[in-house]
């Protein structure tokens, strides 16, 4: 057994004392999700954080998550290494970002057995740095032709196609490539349009404009709450708006932890993204989030949360506070909801309009959240009741391990809907029963 298995064994020991303890302390709050949640008051949990992460198992033979009732789900590709994101282009074929959070040297103890307890998770390792192309020839469900489509990359995680240009983005920023229609493979040098600080939150999601001629991209901060102070923090925890034409980019809205999934609300186009908060602040404190993002807009981090619910761990901007947006819609504490995209009416049966949530799941709460995916039904351009599962089952019952972590969700060429399990590492295709 190596030094980090042992060590992650000892944090869980000491940490399964700490949760006991903190859940002698009272009644366990009830989930923070909807328009209007009941948030706990802030518990600061000091230097020893909650830290609780499934021992990554995968999936037996046969085994697959729980489909919502009228629906069912198959696995599209399997055998995939840490599949994180999913593009489908004009002809059909689905792209496959492979790529895992690399360490970086470890800021403190607690750090140290962050990444222990993250390995024996699954969650951090070699990354594959490449994006691989599946494609169903035969309409049958199931991807049987499979191939490199991209390789030699650093952490790829958002793609976008438009027009003749394949734009990646990696951690440490965006690269645009040449395409041709129906390629198998991008083997040309690539030019880079931006470059972003990589480490920390290390995912840098991908949305274009409707008209093609500005890039969205999503980039998380290096800490939880700026840490090791603000300078480091500069750039990050935002939104980017790229403009393909000039070749120049700015920062479209900020105060953001870690925006990851991007989508358009078709009615209204208004982008929309989901974001991880922060940690140790209690279980359901605060709540991850979707919200819509507004051109310029503040949404709290790292002073405040919810609004203007300060966190007094922060040296305090009382400016920035006033300026802080509340979010539209809580997600649940620490649900690490990732993956986001818009699924019209009538794609999957008994679903209206809405957004599709694909949540990885928690590592530091006492009660283990998210490992689903969810949707969120919308009215008028707006979240309109209480989620849904679409899938579950990916955490085992006593929460000691996890067969799968639902990450990028997408609609498949012939109208599905295709889940990346980074865990499980399969694409999952959920149909109607019928």
């Amino acid at each position: 057994m190596s030094v980090s298995s042992m060590f992650a064994r000892a944090v869980a020991f000491v940490g399964a004392g700490a949760l006991a303890w903190r859940r002698m302390q009272g009644v366990q709050p009830k989930p923070a999700w909807g328009n209007a949640p009941e948030i706990p008051a802030a518990k600061p949990q000091g230097a020893l954080p909650t830290l609780k992460m499934p021992t990554a198992r995968g999936w037996s033979e046969g085994q697959k998550p729980t489909a919502a009732p009228g629906l069912k789900v198959n696995a599209f590709a399997s055998g995939l290494d840490h599949p994180r994101w999913i593009n489908v282009l004009p002809n059909g074929d689905v792209l496959i970002a492979e790529s895992t959070q690399v360490a970086g040297p470890p800021r403190s103890v607690f750090h140290y057995a962050m990444q222990a307890t993250m390995r024996r998770a699954n969650a951090l390792g070699v990354s594959a740095n490449r994006i691989t192309r599946l494609r169903d020839k035969d309409g049958d469900g199931v991807a049987e032709i499979r191939g490199t489509f991209m390789a030699g990359l650093n952490q790829p995680f958002g793609m976008a196609l438009v027009g003749d240009t394949f734009y990646v983005g990696n951690t440490d920023g965006v690269a645009a490539f040449p395409y041709t229609a129906g390629a198998d493979r991008i083997t040309a040098p690539g030019r880079k349009l931006v470059t972003f600080k990589p480490s920390g939150h290390w995912t840098r999601s991908l949305l274009p404009s409707a008209d093609g001629t500005k890039l969205y991209a999503g980039v998380g901060s290096l800490t939880n709450i700026a840490d090791d102070g603000f300078e480091v923090e500069q750039g990050r925890a935002c939104i980017y708006e790229l403009d393909l034409a000039h070749g120049t980019s700015r920062i479209f809205a900020s105060g953001l932890r870690n925006a990851v999934g991007l989508a358009w609300e078709p009615t209204t186009g208004v982008l929309w993204t989901v974001v991880n908060e922060r940690d140790g602040l209690g279980d359901e404190t605060p709540p991850d989030y979707l919200t819509s993002v507004r051109d310029g807009g503040f949404y709290g981090w790292p002073y405040c949360y919810w609004g203007q619910t300060v966190d007094d761990r922060v040296p305090q901007d009382p400016a920035m506070v006033a300026r802080a947006i509340t979010p539209d819609y809580a997600l649940g504490g620490h649900t690490a909801s990732l993956g986001l995209c818009w699924m019209p009416a009538g794609t999957l049966p008994g679903f209206p309009d809405g957004m599709v949530i694909g949540q990885h799941g928690s590592w530091n709460r006492s009660t283990l959240s998210g490992y689903k995916v969810v949707f969120v039904p919308f009215e008028n351009g707006r979240p309109a009741g209480p989620a849904r599962d679409i899938l579950s089952g990916f955490l085992a019952p006593d929460e000691r391990q996890s067969y799968g972590r639902p990450v990028g969700v997408a609609l498949g060429p012939d109208g599905s809907l295709l889940v990346a399990d980074d865990v499980g590492d399969v694409i999952w295709r959920v149909t109607g029963e019928r």
